[in-house]
């Protein structure tokens, strides 16, 4: 089975290089294009919603807090697209068709959508190796995508900080 079209999952952590690695050799092996996405969790624009409704305009304090706001996520965006470019710069130097986008929602439901829309046979993700509790209060992208991937998934296993003694290994799914 060959996959022409790969949705990369890209962040700003360490697991990301490997994550990068492995989707550009498969890329290069079946000659296929590469989509590099990342997923702006929707926090970042949810956090100041609860403090402006109903009192808009009522204090320069709020307007100077949302504008303060508004350059941040400016500012993370311009983060997001200049780590994006830097990646699809390496991916063309290596005669890989590649694009690049960013969304803004949760990372699994955003992956599994975006897959959707470019005709994606595969995603390549990250997990970052969570368990237990941690797991469950952070949630899992890489599980969500497991279970919803319109195509097939390959998961890079990194390495919980918690439990050291977790392996890295590769998960590969059908969807």
């Amino acid at each position: 089975m060959g996959f022409q079209k790969i949705l990369v999952a890209i962040d700003d952590s360490s697991l990301c290089q490997a994550v990068f690695a492995q989707a550009l050799e498969l890329a290069q092996a079946n000659r296929g294009a590469m989509m590099l996405l990342h997923c702006l969790n929707s926090e970042i624009l949810g956090e100041i919603t609860p403090r402006l409704s109903g009192e808009m305009g009522l204090y320069p304090q709020i307007m100077t807090s949302y504008e303060n706001h508004h350059l941040t996520i400016e500012r993370r965006i311009q983060q997001v697209q200049d780590l994006l470019r830097s990646y699809c710069e390496k991916s063309t130097r290596q005669e890989v068709p590649t694009e690049f986008d960013y969304k803004v929602g949760e990372a699994g439901q955003m992956l599994c959508q975006a897959a959707e829309n470019w005709g994606a046979d595969l995603i390549v993700m990250g997990r970052r190796g969570h368990k237990g509790l941690t797991e469950a209060l952070l949630g899992s992208a890489s599980n969500y995508v497991l279970h919803h991937a319109p195509c097939s998934v390959l998961v890079i296993q990194g390495i919980d900080t918690e439990h050291p003694e977790s392996l890295a290994t590769d998960e590969i799914a059908d969807g």
